[in-house]
C-alpha cells in the first residue's frame, strides 16, 4: 500500500526537544530553570492590555501587526516599514529560510547554534554547515571559512543559546565584510536585552547600513511572553517584502499584539529584569566555581554548568537536582554531554540549586 512520503532529507532532521516538564517529590515546590524563562512573567501591563481585548476574540487580527511595529520602531528609532513580525521569531527564522534557502544551497551555523537553524535549514532541502567555535564562541574565521558558492546564509545567535557567549559588534562588522555580498547574514538577538558589555550591539546599525542582513528579536525573554509567540525582525526593505510574500496574513493574534505593544513601553519592568539578572547571574557563576564546578562566562538569563573532570556526570547532577524539584537543561542534543544550562531564578530558586549542588558534589 501506497501512502504520502515526506520530501527528501525532512526524516534527517532532528525534531527540536524543549525543556522538560518539572517533576519533583510528592510535597516539594518545584522550579522551572530549563527554559529560559524570565521569573517575573510579563509587565502587569502587557497582562491588562492581553486582557483587554478578549471581548473582540471573533475579529481577525490587522494583518500587518502594524500597532505593534510602530511600537518597535518608537523604541528603537527605526522605520515600521522595515519591521516585520511573526508567531516568535523561530517562524521568521524559518521564513526567511524558506525565502532564501532551496535544494543544493547552504546554510552556514556554529558548532552549538540555535537548533531551530539546522532545522530551518533542511526543512527547505538545503545543507546545514557547521563552523567550529572557540571556547564555546562563534569564531569569525571559521564561518568565513566554511563559505562556498553555495553558501546563501549564515545563521549567527549573539548572544548564543545554549552557551551564553557572545562576540563584540567589531566582529560582527569583520564577519558581514568577510562574506560575499549575496550571503545573507541573520544576527538572532534574543538575548540581547541582558547584555552590558560595552563591545556589544544587538546589530540594528549594521542592518541599516547593508542591503543583507537582518536582526531578529523576540518577547519570549526579558518581556516574558512566550505563551503569546511574539518575535519581530528588522530588514532592508528588499527582505522584507520578500518575506511579507510568503508570511501568513494573520499570523500574530491580536492579544498577542497589544500585550506586545504595552510590554515594549514598560521599560521599568524591563531594567528591573536586566539588573536582577546580572546580579544573579554573577553571583552564580560566583557560587558554583566555588564547588569546584567550571561555570562558562555568560551575557545572557542563563548559566551553563560543566562537570567533565569532577568524577561527577550531567546526568547524575540532572537527576538529583529534579528530585529536589530543580528543573535545569540536558544538552545533549546541543552535542554538550557534560554540562547543564540553568535559568536564572527567583532568589529562593538560584540559592537551592548551590545547595542542592553543594550536597551533590559532597555525595550526600
Amino acid at each position: 500500500m501506497s501512502r504520502p512520503v515526506p520530501n527528501p532529507g525532512i526524516l534527517d532532521i532532528a525534531p527540536y526537544t524543549p525543556g522538560k516538564t518539572p517533576v519533583a517529590e510528592p510535597g516539594r515546590k518545584v522550579f522551572k530553570l530549563s527554559a529560559n524563562e524570565t521569573p517575573f512573567g510579563p509587565s502587569p501591563k502587557a497582562i491588562e492590555a492581553f486582557k483587554h481585548v478578549a471581548d473582540h476574540l471573533e475579529d481577525y487580527p490587522e494583518g500587518t501587526s502594524r500597532v505593534l511595529r510602530e511600537a518597535i520602531g518608537r523604541h528603537y528609532g527605526l522605520d515600521p516599514n522595515r519591521i516585520i513580525c511573526g508567531a516568535g521569531s523561530d517562524e521568521i527564522l524559518n521564513l526567511l529560510a524558506h525565502t532564501y534557502l532551496s535544494h543544493g544551497d547552504e546554510a552556514i551555523s556554529t558548532t552549538h547554534g540555535f537548533l531551530v537553524y539546522p532545522i530551518a535549514t533542511m526543512a527547505v532541502g538545503a545543507k546545514n554547515v557547521v563552523a567550529a567555535e572557540k571556547n564555546l564562541t562563534c569564531d569569525v574565521d571559521a564561518i568565513l571559512k566554511a563559505v562556498t558558492p553555495k553558501t546563501k546564509l549564515v545563521w549567527l545567535a549573539n548572544p548564543n543559546n545554549p552557551t551564553g557567549t557572545y562576540i563584540p559588534f567589531d566582529e560582527v562588522k569583520r564577519l558581514r565584510a568577510g562574506l560575499p555580498s549575496h550571503v545573507l547574514l541573520v544576527l538572532d538577538a534574543a538575548y540581547c536585552d541582558y547584555v552590558s558589555r560595552n563591545d556589544y550591539e544587538m546589530g540594528i546599525e549594521l542592518v541599516a547600513t547593508t542591503e543583507n542582513t537582518v536582526v531578529t528579536h523576540t518577547f519570549s525573554k526579558i518581556h516574558g511572553l512566550a505563551a503569546l509567540r511574539v518575535g519581530w525582525m528588522f530588514g532592508p526593505e528588499h527582505i522584507i517584502d520578500a518575506v511579507n510574500r510568503i508570511r501568513g496574513p494573520f499570523n500574530v493574534s491580536t492579544p498577542a499584539m497589544y500585550a506586545a505593544v504595552a510590554a515594549i513601553e514598560d521599560t521599568a519592568h524591563q531594567a528591573m529584569s536586566k539588573q536582577f539578572t546580572e546580579t544573579w547571574r554573577n553571583w552564580l557563576t560566583e557560587e558554583i566555581t566555588k564547588l569546584g564546578l567550571k561555570v562558562t562566562p555568560g551575557v545572557a538569563n542563563f548559566v551553563l554548568i560543566h562537570f567533565a573532570e569532577t568524577g561527577k556526570t550531567s546526568d547524575a547532577a540532572d537527576a538529583y537536582l529534579t528530585k529536589r524539584g530543580l528543573v535545569l537543561r540536558a544538552l545533549k542534543n546541543y552535542g554538550l554531554h557534560h554540562q547543564l544550562r540553568m535559568t536564572i531564578g527567583t532568589e529562593e530558586a538560584n540559592r537551592l540549586v548551590v545547595e542542592a549542588l553543594r550536597d551533590f558534589m559532597a555525595g550526600k
